[in-house]
């Protein structure tokens, strides 16, 4: 597979022409609409020659997913992953599990099928659907309650039949730091004697003593010897309400995952890549300023319709645009698959265990094609 950035004047048959490719494979591999219009700056992955078998390293490519994704995106996926989170267990105070409210039976059937692992994500989410550091605190001040929601955590991954537990607390209070590890180092303990592999998502830190609620409840170098496996939450620099930037900037992608190798050894740290990009209104006012959440597909789907030329920023290795609507100026950032080859490149380059997408809701089959032309993808 290779990239080629449309240029002033393209269209899909010239393309097709002139690399050689049927045209109809280059509208299904990059989800184009009819009439096929193509937007200036965007990225487009062309069949070529694959890598070479010895030159595609083995990589873990697992994605997070809700109950309601579409079951055509979830098939259209799954043989390119080799495991699906499925998002989420919540709990409450009394330690009773929250489940799904949509059933995921139908996931974790679907998911095996195709040799890919169905995980059942833990968040310290409560009945209420948002995260809570109250509800981390009760949990982890009480070791007969961690007993118990393991016990309830096994018990639903046996008769479900999931095949792994990945555990994504956020907002950990500092001074339950050690005492979360200790949790994972339990559920490792516990969920392995049975099989069951334990991993915990990571907020991205840089250093030991980064401040804020999100870092310092976490001790990077514990989690790594509690747990499998890492995921590095690698996203988010550009947020709902944030300031227009790129979602994962390479550069600050690079750090958090040069810093988790200082801490954790690099067969155990997957890499987290957003599969989504966000839409802000201009001008950006902080407290006022909410971006809206689109998918990549849908990004340039939108920069088409609105004729506006998609530009990349090579320093956070990250394509962007802007345009107008009811007099109000737009700024989009995105991803796409040059943005996804500077990630899977940063993962052969630091020899870390693979990739992990979140969330896999909205379909980006360029994406996923190109992460199976670069990476020989583990399955079960």
């Amino acid at each position: 597979m290779e990239i080629y950035v449309v240029q002033q004047g393209d269209s899909v048959e010239r393309i097709s022409r002139v690399q050689n490719v049927r045209a109809e494979e280059i509208i299904y591999i990059n989800q184009l609409v009819y009439p096929y219009t193509l937007a200036v700056g965007q990225a487009l992955l062309i069949p070529a020659a694959s890598w070479q078998e010895n030159e595609r390293p083995l990589a873990h490519i697992l994605g997070y997913a809700y109950p309601f994704i579409s079951p055509w995106v979830l098939s259209e996926s799954l043989p390119d992953l080799t495991a699906i989170h499925v998002f989420s267990y919540g709990f409450t105070e009394d330690g009773q599990l929250v489940e799904p409210v949509l059933d995921d039976t139908w996931m974790i059937e679907a998911s095996s099928s195709q040799g890919t692992r169905p995980v059942l994500t833990f968040t310290s989410i409560g009945p209420d659907g948002r995260f809570h550091s109250s509800l981390i605190q009760v949990l982890l001040e009480s070791q007969s309650l961690q007993e118990k929601i393991l016990w309830q955590l096994g018990a639903v991954m046996k008769d479900k039949g999931f095949q792994g537990l990945d555990i994504d607390f956020e907002y950990i209070p500092a001074e339950e730091k050690e005492n979360f590890a200790g949790f994972v180092e339990l559920a490792r303990q516990v969920m392995n004697l049975f099989g069951y592999p334990v991993s915990v998502a990571l907020a991205p830190k840089t250093s030991s003593d980064q401040k804020g609620l999100l870092y310092e409840g976490m001790d990077y170098g514990r989690l790594g010897q509690a747990a499998n496996q890492v995921m590095l939450m690698t996203y988010e620099w550009g947020y709902t309400y944030g300031p227009p930037m790129a979602v994962a900037p390479l550069r600050m992608v690079r750090r958090v995952a040069e810093y988790a190798l200082t801490e954790i050894p690099a067969d155990r740290i997957i890499l987290g890549v957003p599969n989504y990009g966000y839409d802000w209104p201009l001008p950006y006012e902080r407290g006022t300023t909410k971006a809206r959440t689109l998918g990549n597909v849908e990004a340039v789907h939108l920069a088409v319709s609105r004729g506006a030329s998609i530009q990349f920023d090579e320093e956070a290795q990250s394509p962007y645009f802007h345009y107008l609507q009811d007099g109000v100026r737009h700024e989009v950032w995105f991803e796409d698959v040059r943005s996804y080859e500077a990630k899977f490149r940063l993962v052969q380059e630091l020899n870390l265990k693979g990739v992990g997408f979140w969330q896999m809701m909205q379909l980006f089959r360029a994406g996923l094609l190109l992460a199976r032309d670069r990476f020989h993808i583990l399955k079960f």
